[in-house]
């Protein structure tokens, strides 16, 4: 697709956020970072919606549209903005993990272990 022929873009972006997050208030400080950027177009209105449950975090979809030359800076500074807005919240972008659970061997009644 040629982008460079549309005069406008949506910007698709991906916020994730805790489990243990109010996922209201995340909504509420994510639309609030978009609508205060005015290279954002107000019409269509910005979506800004849970999009999965993934093994770590809420994912959020952002995608507010902007003028084709402000793709970039839009993408690079909202992203910013948001993590930036979250963490003042106390809404928390987790990273990866996984839990281990390690079992004694001599409590399960292995010899030899």
């Amino acid at each position: 697709m040629n982008y460079a022929a549309n005069s406008t873009r949506r910007v698709d972006m991906v916020v994730g956020v805790s489990y243990e997050d109010d996922l209201k208030k995340a909504k509420q400080v994510i639309e609030e970072v978009v609508s205060s950027d005015d290279r954002i177009l107000k019409d269509p209105a910005p979506t800004v919606a849970v999009s999965e449950l993934a093994d770590s975090s809420v994912n959020f979809v952002v995608r507010p549209r902007t003028r084709a030359v402000d793709y970039w800076d839009v993408h690079f500074d909202v992203t910013q903005k948001v993590k930036i807005a979250l963490d003042k919240n106390g809404i928390t972008i987790p990273y990866p993990q996984r839990d281990v659970h390690i079992k004694n061997a001599t409590a399960q009644g292995v010899k030899g272990a």
